[in-house]
């Protein structure tokens, strides 16, 4: 972790932030802003990203994942005042900018309003954009938290509005913070309140429920592809099945290619494949470049609507699957599980893809999982102790004819 210290900001002092560096497909901030006494005034320490779709010059639409906001500064950031209330904002790149406000009532405090700006004037971003210039999404937040509370939030948030989608987790935010010392009583969102529900202890009389997914037959293998303006950029082909624990409910869902809608966006250090279908809003499979030679799924994030009419959203940006080096494919036929929380987990069959250095729209000569190789060392094995027992048959073959031409006795 840099951390940075910045000139003051006007109406507060001096602001410190932490940037924990290495995150390629999310942003992950620390602030500790403080009053002019020096004493914290407002903490905050989150992970997000945005997701941007335009319109292109030839009437396409195009989807670009912001993860990576680069060098920031925060002009404009404030611990509020008599008129206003304290206040967030941070620029980045060529054009973007975030802000949060934050509103006092009697007994609580609020997020009151979240917005996000981008300009498509940024040709290394947005090169073929049909409309330029800077457009803003604002979103109302409006939820109370009891004023010396810590709000907690780990479990995936989104705001979508127009044609962004803004995602956040391991969200902690105080704003107004009591005597300068931030506080360690939590208020949770209620999706983590949902995550750590504890489970009433059962006697040992009575068979406890099992939270492990029922097996379900296999599901459909499907392909999938991203395109940008110079051809095929990413490739994919697997069957896909969620294992999900809500409310101590275990489910089990085979993903439908047939069904499913799929769209992307491939960068020189990271690509995303997004899933989608009527019940699951999206399904982010993020991957990345690791020592210049080698690629490997590093984040998952998925949100989706249950039976019961909920929402389940989890996200993890630091994984490590799928590795293989760059110019190659990844290749697994058997079953294999990408453990992506607790309570979410992904089963692959049939599994191959390669998200980087596609060629003509083909995949690569592939690297296989060792899943695989033990298919491989199966018929070794056996052929091996064939061999040993050819090899013993012999060796009594010659010991027993050594003994028939022994010659005769003496009597």
């Amino acid at each position: 972790m840099v951390c940075f210290r910045l000139a003051p900001v006007p109406g507060s002092g001096l602001l410190l932030l932490c940037l924990v560096l290495g995150a390629v497909s999310s942003y992950a901030l620390e602030l500790n802003l403080t009053d002019p006494q020096n004493a914290t005034c407002l903490y905050a320490k989150w992970q997000m990203n945005f997701t941007i779709r335009y319109e292109t010059t030839d009437k396409h639409n195009k989807t670009v994942t912001i993860s990576d906001l680069g060098a920031a500064t925060y002009s404009g950031s404030s611990c509020g005042d008599d008129q206003n209330g304290p206040k967030i904002a941070v620029q980045f790149g060529s054009g973007f900018s975030w802000i949060v406000n934050f509103t006092e009532e009697t007994y609580s405090y609020s997020i009151d309003s979240i917005s996000f700006s981008y300009n498509t004037n940024d040709n290394t971003t947005f090169p073929d954009a049909k409309e330029k210039g800077v457009f803003t999404v604002s979103d109302r937040v409006a939820f109370s938290v009891p004023l010396n509370d810590i709000f907690r939030c780990n479990s995936l948030s989104t705001l979508g509005k127009n044609d962004v989608v803004q995602h956040y987790w391991d969200v902690h935010v105080q704003a107004f913070v009591q005597n300068g010392t931030v506080s360690t009583k939590e208020f949770l969102c209620d999706k983590d309140k949902t995550l750590t529900t504890v489970v009433p202890v059962v006697p040992t009389t009575v068979p406890s429920p099992t939270t492990t997914p029922p097996k379900k037959e296999k599901p459909e293998v499907g392909s999938y592809s991203v395109v940008n303006s110079n051809g095929t950029c990413l490739l994919a082909t697997m069957g896909l099945q969620l294992n999900i624990t809500h409310d101590k409910v275990a489910l089990v869902i085979n993903i439908n290619p047939n069904t499913t809608n799929f769209t992307g966006s491939c960068h020189p250090q990271t690509a995303l494949l997004r899933l989608s279908s009527s019940s699951i809003k999206y399904l982010d499979f993020v991957f990345a470049v690791k020592n210049e030679n080698r690629f490997y799924l590093k984040e998952v994030n998925v949100s989706m609507y249950l039976v019961n009419g909920s929402v389940f959203s989890i996200a993890n940006n630091n994984l490590s699957y799928w590795d293989a080096p760059l110019g190659s494919s990844y290749m697994c036929n058997k079953e294999q599980t990408v453990s992506v929380s607790g309570a979410f987990q992904i089963n692959t069959f049939d599994l191959r893809v390669q998200p980087f250095n596609v060629m003509e729209g083909k995949y690569s000569t592939a690297q296989e999982c060792s899943l695989d190789d033990d298919i491989i060392l199966i018929p070794i094995i056996v052929g091996a102790g064939l061999s040993g027992l050819i090899i013993v048959i012999v060796i009594a073959y010659l010991i027993g004819r050594r003994k028939s031409y022994a010659g005769y006795q003496t009597l």
